[in-house]
């Protein structure tokens, strides 16, 4: 691949899903699109990109897209995040903030960029093994990735049955089993789960308010004005009270001013008293 052949990929991927290749990503980005201008027919990277600018379907993209970007999950990933999210709801049990639907009390969840499913999926699980009211409530969790291929596999909500390696037998116990070698998330807690093919830097169809939303490990692929945006446009369909859970190595407030750090990686959005305090 020649510099001017990555520097259109690189410059193509960033105008269209906001994500920012590094120079070290060139053997990754040759390996993962050699695949598709084979399959095309095309002699070469640069012929792949005039075949995406000029005659590209938009599936043409949404491979590309696909093709690039990393997925890494686990189910109870970062387990402390769900430990507080857990205890949280428990506050909204014993108080309901919102309602919803039918009088009942309200509860909304986001997971950007959910890839496989297992955070959203987590979310589920272990909300309503502690708290079965949640049934009864207006509870949804929204789930959403720019990668269609991993959506279309989260919706199945069948894994591999090593996924559980790791876990304790109570969460274990969580899951169903599947056909030989796989398990299933039980339905009620898919059924609480609405996948969606979304890209974060394009305008989203959602208005909140959500009471948590999860992108962790999401702006590491993006530049810093990149992530600064996002984190401000989460902050606007945050609750007030709810709060943005991040990846462990993604540093918040080095881009934004508008949340404030209240736990490991847990922020909530500022209020104005703690700009006045600030500025005191």
């Amino acid at each position: 691949m020649s510099e001017r052949e990555f520097s259109r990929i690189r410059e193509r991927v960033y105008r269209i899903a906001g994500i920012s290749l590094s120079d070290a990503k060139r053997t990754l980005v040759v390996s993962r699109l050699s695949k598709i201008v084979r399959a095309l027919g095309l002699s070469g990277f640069d012929a792949y990109i005039d075949y995406l600018e000029m005659r590209g379907r938009p599936e043409d993209d949404q491979d590309f897209v696909n093709a690039l970007t990393t997925n890494l999950t686990r189910f109870f990933r970062e387990d402390h995040h769900f430990e507080h999210l857990s205890s949280f709801v428990g506050t909204l049990i014993s108080k309901p903030r919102r309602m919803g639907k039918g009088g009942r009390p309200r509860l909304r969840i986001w997971s950007a960029g959910c890839s496989t499913g297992q955070e959203p999926y987590t979310i589920a699980l272990s909300l309503l093994a502690a708290y079965p009211e949640l049934k009864r409530w207006d509870f949804r969790i929204l789930a959403t990735d720019i990668d269609s291929n991993v959506i279309s596999r989260a919706a199945t909500g069948i894994y591999p049955a090593g996924e559980l390696n790791g876990l304790s037998a109570q969460r274990t116990m969580l899951f169903e089993k599947a056909g030989p070698g796989e398990i299933r998330i039980p339905q009620e807690a898919r059924e609480l789960v609405a996948f969606k093919l979304l890209n974060l830097i394009e305008p989203w169809p959602v208005s909140g308010p959500f009471d948590a939303i999860f992108c962790r490990n999401v702006a590491i692929y993006f530049d810093k004005p990149t992530q600064g945006m996002l984190f401000d446009r989460l902050g606007q369909v945050l609750a007030p009270d709810g709060f943005l859970y991040i990846g462990h190595s993604e540093n918040l407030q080095a881009v934004s001013k508008g949340y404030r750090l209240v736990g490991k990686t847990i922020y909530q959005r500022k209020t104005d008293s703690d700009t006045r305090d600030a500025a005191a």
